[in-house]
């Protein structure tokens, strides 16, 4: 009885230390595999690190445009005029309401963006 469920295994295993029908050395797989691992490389590349790389200097050169009386909005959503920057602090003065003509202090990387008017006869077209 033993003798008839041990039979399947040993062929199995017989089979497993076959040796190639190619009678080529091993490592073949990975030499199979490197275009496909260098076209995914070269994809990653193409769909996240450049557009990642392309946004980040955008950001960056608009903190560097910001300038006196540009309307910006926060990180936190904060709406305000820039009325200082100082560059070297990384730090600018908006103001944040124009009645009070109250102001707050922020860091410069936490502004978000810069809010340009559109002209009027483009949003009426929209």
């Amino acid at each position: 009885m033993t003798r008839g469920f041990l039979a399947p295994l040993m062929l199995l295993a017989q089979d497993a230390g076959a040796a190639p029908a190619g009678g080529g050395g091993g490592g073949g797989g990975l030499m199979g595999m490197l275009p496909a691992l260098i076209f995914s490389i070269f994809l990653f590349y193409l769909l996240l690190i450049r557009p990642q790389k392309r946004q980040e200097q955008q950001r960056k050169q608009m903190l560097a445009d910001i300038k006196k009386n540009d309307h910006v909005v926060t990180v936190g959503g904060i709406y305000g005029v820039v009325t200082n920057i100082k560059s070297e602090a990384d730090e600018v003065t908006l103001r944040v309401d124009e009645a009070t003509n109250t102001k707050i202090s922020f860091t410069l990387s936490s502004i978000v963006r810069v809010v340009r008017d559109e002209p009027k006869e483009e949003k009426a077209a929209t």
